[in-house]
């Protein structure tokens, strides 16, 4: 029998006494369609953009192109293109063939953007998730609320001022928690 994750974790007794109240009066839409409502004024590539110059422009106060594509993984052409849109929102200052310094808005929502990268990452790792760990950090951060983040930064807020919770958590789990 080819079983799948869901029936793994739960038995099929559980799965059969499951109460199904998963239909409320609320609409519901298509994943594609509840980004589409929540689109904010930067897409997801544009925050890992605005998120990246912060990280490198941290120490120094500017960066450049190249250390910005080899920090992406993409092609310096493809930066520009991204660089010149981020310098219009005047989230950036940038010169052609010159340096990539964040206007006050732009460090204000790049620290923002690594907060919640570092706060999203730093709750898997509570559940214990080590495996894909970057990458599942990338896809949740661009799909969150600001409210599911609030709860996300009180639970994993709560952990930390509850180390001995945290042990029970993890003894049930049955991880071998360090700190």
């Amino acid at each position: 029998m080819n079983h799948t994750l869901f029936d793994r974790i739960l038995t099929y007794n559980e799965i059969t006494n499951i109460k199904d109240n998963s239909m409320s009066d609320q609409e519901f839409y298509t994943f594609s369609e509840y980004m589409r409502k929540e689109q904010e004024t930067l897409s997801p590539s544009a925050e890992d953009y605005m998120e990246m110059i912060y990280r490198l422009s941290k120490d120094q106060g500017f960066t450049r192109v190249n250390d910005l594509a080899g920090a992406l993984n993409v092609q310096p052409p493809s930066v520009t293109k991204m660089i010149q849109k981020l310098s219009e929102m005047k989230l950036i200052k940038y010169e052609k063939y010159g340096v990539i310094i964040m206007e006050q808005e732009g460090k204000a929502l790049g620290k923002a953007l690594l907060y919640r990268h570092n706060l999203i990452e730093e709750f898997l790792k509570l559940l214990n998730i080590k495996e894909g760990l970057l990458t599942e950090t990338e896809k949740i951060e661009h799909t969150i609320n600001d409210e599911t983040l609030l709860g996300i930064k009180a639970l994993v807020e709560f952990f930390h001022d509850n180390p001995n919770v945290m042990n029970n958590w993890s003894q049930y789990r049955g991880i071998n928690h360090i700190d």
